[in-house]
């Protein structure tokens, strides 16, 4: 029996950064701890690029967008989505995270998934480099794990 699993490994990876502007003091302190965790883990500074995108909403089609360019190995999508008085957030928050579950199952590219959901700004801020750590620095690490694993898979149409 093989057991396989990846090794958050960034050297020579392309690394596409999918910020939102929306709630940006949380969404900047996510990107700055998924940069940390991709240069940290040996990514080139050069080899990332960040997109910002107005907000939650937009982020699937950034996604989908880096990854049909064919120039990144990983995509890590970041973003605060806070709950409020109207029932916004549901529709937001619900429909950005199926957008980016639906772009991640139809691309061969590992997307690290960093939407945070969060009741008030202070989960989100614990969520952003507080108590509960860095959500940004976790998708960063994920989305490099998966890009190891993708290289020891066959992902072959055999049909």
């Amino acid at each position: 029996m093989a057991e396989l699993s990846g090794t958050p490994r960034g050297q020579g990876r392309r690394i596409a950064v999918v910020a939102s502007r929306f709630n940006e003091p949380i969404t900047r302190a996510l990107v700055d701890g998924a940069l940390d965790a991709l240069v940290r883990h040996g990514a080139a500074f050069e080899d990332i690029d960040v997109f910002w995108v107005p907000g939650a909403w937009e982020l699937p089609l950034a996604v989908r967008g880096a990854m049909g360019s064919e120039r990144y190995d990983a995509v890590v999508a970041l973003g605060a989505v806070i709950r409020g008085d109207t029932p916004h957030f549901d529709y937001v928050a619900g429909e950005a995270s199926r957008g980016l579950a639906d772009a991640a199952n139809e691309s061969d590219i590992p997307l690290g998934f960093g939407l945070l959901t969060c009741d008030n700004v202070e989960q989100a801020e614990e969520r952003a480099g507080g108590v509960h750590g860095n959500k940004g620095w976790d998708a960063a690490v994920a989305a490099l794990e998966m890009a190891d694993l993708m290289q020891h898979l066959d992902v072959t149409d055999e049909s």
